[in-house]
């Protein structure tokens, strides 16, 4: 893996959220407080990869002045507007190691003069970077999709690669626009209708629509069955290693996270599924979402092995 000091990747990050969760690890309850969602968890990965992140954001309220200064970590630069509304939050109880959620808040919509701000902001950075992930909001009210279709459009027409992590309207906006890469889960695709299961073919012809649409490449993450994706024209089953599941949330946003940081440095998309799915597969080892270690994920990316299924039509 080449010198990522000068990649950069701006993440659209819209609605981050505070998180608080309490863990049990001997006799006495932990508290962890973080900043979570989507966004935040691609933009741990991509700078544990060694690029660098310019982090679009809009925080508010008491829960944002507590939640600003936590999104300013190694690697970020932090980029927010001002919110009107208070940012969303949550608490989940994992002492019995499940995860039960106690309380949550997604945030409230963004008021019209929020989004003028936002998107100016996403816009001018996306463009300095010129890489881009949109991530979605904690909840699909919080944002428009339309939002997220014009700035994939305005990005793409100006030079910026764009990559969608998003589901439902939200992904029928950008892929309206086009997009350089879509990751998108099984889980997904079957909600949204766009696969009637989980099986081989039916993902496979999910994939091939994605690529109608306007996606470029195409990959969808199946929990512990290995991706598929859709490169150059040629469908592949991704094979990653097998490792010992602690925690299987995020390794879709480490996916993707792995996939902009490999662009980001003028890589190949070949060598961008390859990582990302060694960064997915080390994630599920560990309990902070969108964690992994460089010379980890770069000893997995060798045992990724892409194998051809299909061709695109």
């Amino acid at each position: 893996m080449s010198d990522m000091s000068d990649a950069r990747v701006m993440v659209f990050a819209p609605a981050p959220q505070l998180t608080v969760t309490i863990e049990q690890q001997h006799d006495q309850p932990e508290l962890h407080v973080h900043p979570g969602g989507q966004g935040i968890w691609q933009t741990r990965m991509i700078t544990s990869l060694g690029a660098e992140v310019i982090l679009c954001a809009a925080v508010g309220g008491e829960v944002g002045r507590v939640l600003k200064p936590l999104l300013d970590f190694k690697g970020v630069t932090l980029r927010t507007i001002p919110r009107e509304s208070g940012s969303g939050w949550y608490v989940h109880d994992r002492r019995d190691g499940q995860r039960r959620s106690l309380a949550e808040i997604a945030g409230s919509p963004f008021t019209r003069h929020e989004l003028d701000e936002l998107y100016n902001l996403a816009l001018a950075e996306g463009l300095r970077a010129g890489i881009a992930i949109l991530s979605g909001p904690a909840h699909p009210s919080v944002i428009k999709p339309e939002v997220y279709g014009r700035l994939a459009a305005d990005l793409r027409a100006n030079g910026c690669k764009v990559i969608a992590d998003l589901c439902g309207d939200h992904l029928k906006a950008v892929l309206g626009a086009g997009l350089n890469v879509v990751k998108v889960s099984h889980e997904e695709l079957i909600a949204d209708g766009l696969s009637k299961d989980d099986s081989e073919k039916n993902l496979t012809d999910a994939l091939l629509k994605l690529h109608d649409d306007g996606a470029e490449a195409a990959l969808v993450s199946r929990a512990d069955a290995g991706a598929l994706a859709l490169i150059n024209e040629q469908i592949y089953r991704v094979g990653t290693p097998k490792l010992t599941l602690t925690d299987g949330r995020g390794a879709g946003d480490s996916m993707t996270a792995g996939v902009a940081a490999v662009l980001a440095r003028g890589g190949e998309m070949s060598e961008a599924v390859r990582t990302g799915a060694a960064a997915g597969a080390l994630n599920v080892t560990r309990h902070g979402l969108g964690t992994g270690h460089l010379d980890a994920v770069q000893v997995l990316t060798e045992r990724v092995q892409l194998t051809p299924i299909k061709k695109a039509r």
